[in-house]
């Protein structure tokens, strides 16, 4: 009779687990804003993200080794009609010599006095600060000084590496704030590419054995350009254009891959894994992040896909040639499009694309590399013709 009261007594609890595993909140989503300069773009992408994402984490400052301080210039007005959290985050450049905590500590207080003034209400601030691993104790140091001027109703975050996970600095510094966001993209060499989803696995389970208390993921929704650097290791152009001639590699984070990663994390998260934090908030004429749309879809865990077909407008024979993406999932332009056609007596291609004509058909071939976003079209080429034979004509992955 015991062994049965036991046995009983052990499947209720195991019943019990998996009741709780089932009821375990959905991981939290929220968005990075980091352009430093704010357009009436930013007005629309807050917008159209607001019931998909819950709190902002906005760049507020930054300090350089050479150009020292700089805040981001952000439109007040947008964020308080936003009325989501807010995290104020400061960037202090990994490559700084040491930090002054006075100096430091006076600016960041400085920065929050001035938005708390624009009518802003703060839900905590975050540090970014890409130390190594030799400068954690001076780090910490800085944070337990930053946390005890700070109101201790206001939550201290810290943007982390992987590479602190080598570090028996790493428990130490972690008890001196709330929460962490481990970077999980950009870490290495970029020529290896922006992200690997087995390695930001491991990294995450590694690092909730180590945290007892919150922590997020920072997830890439962008892409960056590699150009040739005078010593030989390559120059990375990310959301602001460089002056630099040569050959740009484009490496953009992939969807498909990021929204299995999301999938994963939320059937079986790791121990005090709150949320993915991703970057960056898109904006409508930001060429190297995911659409807005793709981005939303991988956040919701929806089916990606693509959709792309030729679209065609005309006026007194005049045709304007087009591809649009009727999918949730941006796409590479088209490597090729054939248009079966009559009569036609002039055409051309426009950038990107190349053109070979015959009287029975109009071929237009990518020159370079490019993406149609979610829901967008691109306009590739006209001709004028007595007809266009939408029917028989193709588009080529």
């Amino acid at each position: 009779m015991v062994f049965f009261t036991r046995l009983i007594v052990l499947l209720a609890a195991v019943l019990l687990n998996g009741c709780e595993q089932q009821n375990a909140p959905p991981l939290d989503q929220q968005l990075y804003v980091w352009q430093r300069q704010w357009t009436p773009a930013h007005d629309a992408a807050l917008r159209d993200s607001r019931a998909d994402f819950s709190t902002l984490r906005v760049l507020a400052l930054q300090a350089f080794p050479q150009a020292g301080w700089s805040r981001a210039r952000i439109d007040p007005a947008l964020l308080k009609r936003d009325g989501r959290p807010l995290i104020a985050v400061i960037r202090l450049d990994g490559q700084l010599k040491g930090l002054d905590q006075d100096e430091v500590t006076a600016q960041i207080q400085q920065v929050l006095s001035d938005w708390q003034g624009l009518g802003l209400i703060l839900s905590g601030v975050e540090i970014d600060h890409d130390a190594g691993n030799a400068r954690l104790p001076a780090y910490r140091e800085f944070l337990t000084h930053l946390r005890a001027v700070l109101p201790a109703s206001l939550p201290l975050s810290i943007t982390a590496l992987p590479a602190w996970l080598d570090s028996p600095e790493l428990p130490a510094l972690l008890a001196t704030v709330d929460s962490s966001v481990l970077q999980v993209h950009a870490v290495s060499d970029p020529r290896r590419g922006l992200f690997d989803p087995d390695q930001a696995r491991q990294w995450a389970k590694a690092w909730s054995r180590i945290t007892s208390k919150p922590f997020y993921l920072a997830l890439p929704a962008y892409g960056v350009a590699l150009l040739p650097g005078a010593s030989g290791a390559p120059v990375v152009e990310s959301e602001v254009p460089i002056g630099r001639g040569g050959k740009r590699r484009e490496l953009l984070a992939d969807p498909l891959q990021l929204s299995k990663l999301g999938a994963e994390l939320r059937a079986d998260p790791p121990a005090h894994l709150v949320g993915l934090i991703w970057f960056r908030l898109p904006l409508a004429n930001d060429r190297r992040a995911w659409s807005l749309t793709t981005l939303i879809a991988v956040a919701r865990g929806d089916r990606l896909d693509s959709r792309v077909g030729l679209k065609l407008s005309t006026q007194d024979g005049l045709y304007d040639i087009s591809v649009s993406n009727q999918g949730n999932l941006d796409s590479a332009w088209p490597e090729r499009l054939t248009l079966a056609v009559q009569g036609c007596d002039g055409a051309d291609a426009l950038a990107g694309y190349a053109l070979q004509q015959r009287p029975d058909l109009l071929t237009f071939t990518r020159l370079r590399e490019g993406r149609i976003p979610a829901g967008g079209q691109r306009a590739i080429g006209w001709a004028r013709c007595a007809t266009i034979d939408q029917g028989g004509s193709n588009v080529h992955p």
